[in-house]
């Protein structure tokens, strides 16, 4: 798929790899619906993409209630006339270990916590691709392309066991997805995300930063760029569906 023109909404796109998304696909002449919670941080992705060469607009949602994703589909289609995509990047982070047991004391996590996270990374993801797919297929479009942003934490990630079912949980959907939805000519796919320059780490003590920088084969932190690139590839190549591409410097 050639994205210029073509219709694509981007969850999480308020900053970090969203933004970097959105606009990287909006650099190729896509019409981003552009989709977080903060109103401030969406206006500036949006700017983001005009001035790359794209168009944008804004969407509160919260990706993990039915009712407010439906009606982001159906205003999407609503303004921009079709659809032809999906990013599902938006995800939040709970951490915590399963049990920790100190000074005879034992803390576990709560289901709070897992429950917090599994609504947004994986709920989340499956209804925006369940909506987004329906309405590509109502529309009838020539192709469609669903993306899930998952992570290298799929593998295990120490005191994320929530967020590491999650993003397992996403690429699995994914591989399922492209056996049920080849019929529609719908693609998916998956991209998953190592060690990022994104807000998180720069805010890192430098002791800490740089460990995790010496663990990356490349010695040297990905950029949302990179990301956005593994997902452009998904959406151009028209013989990828169902995989997961690991964009992590060689780290896993």
């Amino acid at each position: 798929m050639q994205v210029k023109d073509k219709t694509i909404v981007v969850t999480g796109a308020g900053r970090g790899l969203g933004r970097a998304i959105a606009q990287m696909l909006a650099s190729k002449g896509a019409r981003i619906a552009c989709v977080d919670l903060n109103e401030a941080d969406l206006n500036e992705t949006v700017a983001g993409c005009k001035a790359a060469g794209g168009d944008g607009k804004a969407y509160l949602c919260n990706v993990a209630k039915e009712d407010e994703v439906i009606a982001l589909f159906d205003n999407v289609v609503s303004d921009f006339g079709t659809l032809h995509g999906v990013v599902n990047n938006a995800g939040i982070t709970r951490d915590g270990l399963l049990v920790k047991a100190k000074d005879g004391e034992l803390s576990t996590m709560s289901l709070q916590q897992w429950q917090a996270v599994i609504d947004v990374n994986l709920t989340g993801v499956f209804l925006c691709g369940r909506e987004a797919a329906a309405r590509m297929i109502k529309l009838g479009v020539d192709e469609g392309v669903i993306v899930n942003i998952s992570s290298l934490a799929r593998q295990g990630s120490f005191g994320q066991t929530n967020y590491a079912a999650a993003k397992s949980g996403v690429v699995a959907m994914a591989e399922v997805w492209a056996k049920e939805l080849a019929r529609y000519n719908i693609r998916t796919g998956a991209v998953a995300p190592g060690t990022i320059n994104t807000d998180m780490l720069a805010a890192m003590k430098p002791e800490a930063r740089d460990r995790l920088i010496s663990a990356v084969p490349l010695k040297r932190l990905g950029e949302p760029e990179h990301i956005a690139m593994s997902v452009l590839f998904i959406f151009e190549n028209s013989y990828m569906t169902g995989r997961c591409i690991d964009t992590d410097g060689g780290l896993r």
